[in-house]
Order: C-alpha cells, then sequence, then structure tokens
C-alpha cells in the first residue's frame, strides 16, 4: 500500500475513531481509577493490556535498587511477537529534554545566548513570524513566544511534514497567539526554530552535538536521532484506535530504549551530565520531567524525588480523543503507588 494511500486512510479513521472512543472510553477510566491496586508492577502492566494497550514497557530506577524491567503486551501484533523491555520506542517530545541540555552547554559556551532574538538569530523570518524582534531564545525554550504551534495545523497528523521548510510553512504569516512572554502555550513550532539555531550555530546537525555532550558521556548507546539509524525490527510497533497499520515505520524523530531514557533523566535530575555552572542556566529555563506523543506512541519521563526513582513509561497505542492518554496518567499513577506501598512495608 502506499505511503499516500496510508495518510488517506489514516484521515478517515480519526474522523470515525473520534467518534467511537467519545462513545465508549470514559467509562474505562472510571474502571481504571477505581479497581483494587495489584501487588505488583508487572500486574498493573497486566491490567493496563486488558485495558485495550497494545504494548507497554517500564523502566524503573530506584536507588539502592537494581533497575526493574516490565513489559506487557505486544512487540509486534500482527507477528504476535511479545513485548520487549529493551525494544526501541519513538519517544516524541521527551526529547526537548536533550534539546535544552544542548541549549544551555552552547550557552555556558558562549555560542548562544538567551536574550538574542529570533530576528538576531533567523533574520530571514522578519516579517514572517510576528514579533520576531520580541521573541527570544529563552521565551522559545520555555513555551512563552506565542507563535502558533504547527503540528496545530488541520488534519497535520493524517499527513505529517517531513522537513523544516514544510513544517515551518504552515504558521508563516499567522497571527501571534499572544504577546511574547504574556502566556504560556506549549508549541512545538518553538523547538523547531530551536533545533534550526543550533544547527547553523554548530555548523552541523545539532544531534551530533548532542551525541558528543549528553550521549557518549553517559553511555547511551540506544538513543538515536530518527528511524534511519536504527534496525527496524528493534522498533516497538505502535498503533492508532481504528487505524489497522502498524505505525513504526512513521519517522518522528528520536527513538531510545526506556533505559537509556532513565539513565539520562537521572543525569539530568542528578545535574551529573552539567559542567560547572550549567545546571544554573538549565534550571531557569526548563523542567526536568517530560512526556511525548505521536500517533501510535505515548511516553512519560519522570523523576520522583519521594521514591528516589527515575521512571519512564511507554505506551503503543493512542485514540484520536486522547483517552487513552488520561488512562495512561491514571495507570502512571498507581505504578508509584505500588512503588510507595513497597518502600514501607
Amino acid at each position: 500500500m502506499t505511503k499516500k494511500r496510508n495518510k488517506q486512510i489514516f484521515r478517515v479513521v480519526l474522523l470515525l475513531g473520534t467518534a467511537i472512543s467519545l462513545f465508549f472510553v470514559p467509562w474505562l477510566l472510571v474502571k481504571a481509577w477505581i479497581l483494587p491496586l495489584p501487588d505488583t508492577i508487572q500486574e498493573q502492566l497486566d491490567e493496563a493490556i486488558d485495558h485495550g494497550f497494545d504494548g507497554m514497557i517500564v523502566y524503573v530506577d530506584q536507588t539502592g535498587k537494581p533497575p526493574q524491567y516490565y513489559a506487557a503486551g505486544w512487540h509486534n501484533r500482527e507477528s504476535e511477537i511479545p513485548a520487549n523491555p529493551h525494544a526501541l520506542f519513538k519517544i516524541a517530545s521527551i526529547s526537548k529534554l536533550y534539546d535544552a541540555v544542548a541549549v544551555t552547554k552552547l550557552v555556558s559556551d558562549g555560542r548562544l545566548s538567551l536574550d538574542k532574538t529570533i530576528a538576531d538569530y533567523l533574520p530571514e523570518l522578519v516579517g514572517r513570524i510576528e514579533n520576531a524582534e520580541k521573541i527570544t531564545l529563552r521565551l522559545m525554550i520555555q513555551h512563552r513566544s506565542g507563535i502558533p504551534n504547527f503540528t496545530d495545523a488541520p488534519n497535520f497528523w493524517a499527513a505529517p511534514t517531513e522537513t523544516y521548510e514544510e513544517s515551518l510553512a504552515l504558521i508563516l504569516d499567522k497571527p501571534a497567539n499572544f504577546e511574547p512572554g504574556e502566556d504560556y502555550e506549549y508549541c512545538n513550532t518553538n523547538y523547531l526554530l530551536i533545533n534550526k539555531i543550533m544547527d547553523d550555530e554548530l555548523g552541523y546537525g545539532n544531534f551530533q552535538f548532542i551525541q558528543e555532550e549528553i550521549l557518549t558521556p553517559l553511555n547511551l548507546h540506544n538513543t538515536f536521532a530518527s528511524l534511519s539509524e536504527v534496525n527496524m525490527e528493534d522498533v516497538m510497533s505502535g498503533y492508532h484506535v481504528g487505524y489497522p497499520l502498524d505505525l513504526k515505520e512513521n519517522d518522528h524523530g528520536m527513538h531510545a530504549t526506556a533505559e537509556d531514557v532513565g539513565t539520562f533523566l537521572r543525569a539530568l535530575n542528578e545535574g551529573s551530565l552539567f559542567k560547572p555552572g550549567e545546571q544554573e542556566i538549565y534550571s531557569s529555563i526548563y523542567e526536568y520531567e517530560h512526556a511525548g506523543w505521536v500517533p501510535g506512541y505515548q511516553s512519560f519521563a519522570k523523576y520522583h524525588q519521594d521514591l528516589d526513582a527515575v521512571i519512564i513509561e511507554f505506551y503503543s497505542t493512542t485514540d484520536p480523543k486522547l483517552y487513552n492518554w488520561n488512562l495512561s496518567e491514571i495507570i502512571n499513577n498507581r505504578i508509584v503507588k505500588i512503588l510507595k506501598r513497597q518502600k514501607s512495608s
């Protein structure tokens, strides 16, 4: 089946799936919330599969204990390959944490300035992006720029853009959503531009910089810039409710194992990946946890200070109304409760 035909089918499924999920899923959320808490994390994963997720991976790094790896459901539904806790996964917007660390290091080295604007770094966008002269690098990192979000374009996920130019074209000459610094709105366009700014400053793709400054020092050998760099069989399949095909061949940026993401997140929160002075910069501009979503893939990365534990959760099923996102958050909270109960027992 051609890629164009796949996109046409996906558009139809998005509409049909919205109606289906609107009728059925809210009751499932109630059920997931009120069920008795299982004794183990593995039992909670198995329960999540019963709720309709095709596959799930959880990684727990708790101080004083060996790393814990969990998986349930399918790595590949069609081939009935069981879920693998060491599979590669599309981590989507979790990658913004890596971008923010890279910016921090470039700022610390004096190569970028948080107070310079789009007009300074990308002068060709003056007059094409409203307030380009006022929107600083700092505001973009913090999602306080007011720039429209290119992934909010109608039917974006039915036919995603593939290049910087195509993505940028979706928001050029559009009015700002608010004045720079006066509000907050999560916006992927901010990081589209940040990545372009880093590439221009470095003179090469910024993932190479991320690899040299973050991944290699942490011995993270299972984190990749895109699908083109990985063995396809190592990638967990992803599914969208109502859409019949596996979505793993869609390239949406970084792929990593749960363990690699967990190791990175531990280093981020402990500060061990920063050189002197860098953590202060980072703390002033961005957060220490993140989640990600692209069709077929939901991911969560969080450090829980009271448990001294990093928990990474990957879910390989999405739906048009994001009910599975709400269901994921319920399950995530239950995993934390299980860990707390185990700690106190």
